[in-house]
């Protein structure tokens, strides 16, 4: 009595501290989307501090030009109204200090006295200045200059090249930060994955590892225990498949990290034949249902690695669905590839966990590593090259994760 207490007293301590430590993997993942969502927040407000500031100094820039421009009109109504000598030698050296500022002189007609700044082309002159005078009226409001017999001459401006570069340069200047936040971004998530893959590889190394020499001492006990006459043949049977089941599972731990070479395989044979043997592992009160094309369908697979991605795929909804439901299993086609939807009747998630929940130590169970669905990921797209993703979910009537791989001919 006393010993059946104490165990579930540990059984009941170690549940709580697996809940703390999920609970605080969660905490990190969510942490971790918290922290892309304040980079790309704090991305925003930087380039839109640098564009209003821009824009300020672009602004004050272009009014100082403005009144450049309209000292050279002073200059030149004086050039023309004044026959002071010295008054004559100032209003030139004004006009000719205008070195970058493109401006057309015009009278009443539009027809051009004087341009400065601008490069004529050797044929069609006078078209292409009169092109420019359309231009420059919708780009800069014109100055007027007064003349002495009432007429009135204009001054038609456009910005500096110093001025025209400073628009474009803040945009120069956030895409080149642009770019250079994606690559450090790509550059740390590439190095996380790197680290992932050693982890993941040398974990399942590892287990495979430990798990020959138990194995292996199995086997010889089974053929020793069949030597004896008085032993079971029936509970022999029945051990000599749990000990081949775990050469599979030593396999399956062997081949990550590896390169497996995928084969021509029926998927329909595949699929039936691993929910067989998850079917009848798992809770009586889950009805399971297979729906498969009549023609065979080929795909380019590991069988006994996507063998792994079924089981955990069931036994994931079958924890969803709390031991009670309904599991549908479906394969479809699309001209190029095999689409395999598994859906549960569970409690569902939300739109923002379609793809944490692929991510390592993620879990919302109170017993588990949060590695089952992080592992399908990895077999699908890294050694099969394909797709799976979380095709559709809705809290409280169930999710259904579909599997995309390419068909292949047999």
């Amino acid at each position: 009595m006393l010993k059946s207490r104490l165990q579930t007293i540990i059984i009941k301590k170690e549940r709580l501290i697996r809940i703390k430590e999920n609970t605080t993997m969660n905490n990190i993942y969510d942490a971790r989307q918290h922290l892309k969502y304040v980079f790309i927040i704090s991305a925003i407000l930087i380039a839109i501090a640098s564009l209003v500031t821009s824009n300020s100094l672009i602004e004050k820039l272009a009014d100082e030009e403005r009144e450049k421009v309209k000292i050279w009109a002073g200059a030149a109504q004086a050039l023309i109204k004044s026959d002071d000598p010295e008054i004559i030698k100032l209003s030139l050296n004004i006009l000719e200090s205008n070195t970058t500022i493109p401006a057309l002189l015009c009278d009443e007609n539009n027809q051009i006295v004087y341009q400065k700044n601008m490069t004529l082309p050797e044929k069609n002159s006078e078209s292409f200045l009169s092109n420019k005078i359309e231009e420059l009226t919708k780009k800069n409001k014109s100055i007027s200059i007064e003349l002495e017999d009432g007429t009135n001459q204009y001054i038609y401006y456009d910005d500096s090249i110093f001025l025209k570069h400073l628009i474009i340069f803040p945009y120069i200047q956030l895409s080149v930060v642009f770019v250079f936040i994606l690559i450090a971004f790509f550059a740390l998530d590439s190095t996380k994955k790197a680290e992932q893959n050693k982890v993941w590889v040398g974990l399942s190394k590892e287990t495979a590892h430990q798990l020959g020499t138990p194995i292996s001492s199995l086997i010889a006990w089974v053929e020793y225990l069949r030597l004896k006459n008085n032993i079971d043949e029936h509970l022999l049977s029945e051990m000599a498949k749990d000990v081949k089941r775990l050469e599979i599972i030593a396999e399956r731990f062997s081949k990550i990290g590896s390169n497996p070479e995928p084969l021509p395989v029926c998927i329909n044979d595949s699929i039936r034949l691993a929910i067989e043997y998850v079917g009848a592992r798992i809770s009586p009160k889950v009805k399971i249902s297979i729906e498969l094309p009549d023609e065979p369908v080929f795909v380019q697979i590991n069988d006994s690695l996507f063998a792994w991605v079924i089981e955990n795929l069931v036994k994931n909804a079958v924890d969803a669905m709390e031991g009670q439901g309904q599991l549908n299993i479906k394969l479809g086609l699309t001209r190029k590839n095999a689409c395999i939807d598994v859906s549960d009747t569970g409690k569902g998630l939300s739109k923002s966990k379609f793809k944490t929940i692929f991510s390592p130590g993620y879990t919302t169970k109170a017993r588990g590593w949060g590695l089952g669905l992080s592992l399908v990921k990895r077999i699908i797209e890294s050694y099969h090259g394909g797709k799976i993703f979380v095709k559709c979910s809705e809290i409280g009537r169930g999710t259904t994760f579909r599997i995309e791989l390419r068909k292949s001919r047999k």
